[in-house]
């Protein structure tokens, strides 16, 4: 398994000049870093790569951006705006080595309806066959793409880890694999545990965070579960702290972080890594100076 950090922490939108923090990354000891690309214009994918191996990184993951404007079972123009977004994001993986697209791959964050159950069929239907799509460019460049299900507030499509195994069984792609994420199975899932389980080796990304997504670690999940989960199913892709802070105002309106879960995001990081390091039973990383730490660049 190797340790990531999703940019969401320190900076929106990730540009080319957000590569600065890349620096300080690797000094706490980060193996990965997963990048949300929000526009495609807002980097240079072969000028990232280069400063990922001049700081020995390497891009683990792109988070797919899902707007009110990309959604697969939005209207035509929103489901072809997002499917032709997210070929594109993977054009960019190629250039960045990037092996994963990863996050709600199916709908626009935000949209929460009660729709009929008829309704909610063709949606489903309609999402199958875009992910048909995506998964046929994903397998012939070679990359993978991990569905997130969202808690209910987020979405009212794919909540749990069964409604996503459901539809990566209908898309039925090797390209397309489970991602999950423990602030978002806090609410959704009985057993964050069995979910792990259950998932067996189609987990293709991992999301740790705190319950109320600040550090893991300091919070009320059961890590020692989850822990013994992962080693369970021989999982051995990237665990990524994805948390947000007030401090980058865009999207801690979009996530609905209204008030400073954590003194600081670098002690989000910090704490994060060197408790998931202990807990997952990992090596710790030969530059993590865990008392000796500058903050990061402000964008």
């Amino acid at each position: 398994m190797r340790l990531g950090i999703n940019t969401f922490l320190f900076t929106s939108p990730f540009t080319n000049k957000s590569t600065s923090l890349f620096k300080q990354f690797k000094r706490w000891g980060f193996d990965t870093v997963e990048i949300p690309v929000e526009d495609l214009a807002h980097i240079d994918p072969a000028h990232v790569k280069v400063e990922l191996e001049k700081h020995r990184l390497v891009c683990g993951s792109v988070c797919a951006c899902m707007g009110p404007d990309r959604d697969l079972r939005g209207t035509t123009k929103q489901q072809q705006t997002g499917l032709n977004y997210m070929l594109k994001l993977i054009d960019q993986m190629v250039i960045l080595d990037c092996p994963s697209l990863i996050g709600p791959v199916y709908s626009a964050v935000g949209r929460a309806d009660a729709v009929p159950p008829a309704e909610y069929k063709l949606q489903w239907k309609t999402v199958v066959k875009h992910l048909k799509t995506l998964c046929r460019y994903a397998e012939k460049k070679g990359k993978q793409v991990c569905l997130e299900p969202l808690n209910r507030f987020e979405t009212d499509f794919i909540n749990t880890c069964d409604q996503a195994l459901k539809m990566i069984k209908d898309v039925g792609s090797p390209a397309l694999k489970l991602h999950l994420d423990t602030f978002h199975m806090n609410i959704e899932e009985k057993d964050q545990a069995a979910a792990i389980r259950k998932a067996g080796n189609l987990l293709g990304h991992f999301h740790a965070c705190g319950s109320d997504r600040g550090t893991p670690g300091s919070d009320h999940i059961d890590w020692k579960a989850i822990a013994k989960a992962l080693k369970q199913i021989r999982y051995e892709g990237d665990v990524v702290i994805e948390s947000f802070t007030t401090d980058v105002k865009v999207i801690a309106r979009a996530a609905a972080i209204w008030r400073r879960i954590e003194p600081t995001r670098d002690e989000i990081a910090v704490k994060g890594i060197k408790f998931l390091r202990r807990s997952l039973d990992l090596n710790s990383g030969a530059e993590w100076i865990p008392a000796l730490y500058a903050p990061v660049p402000t964008f």
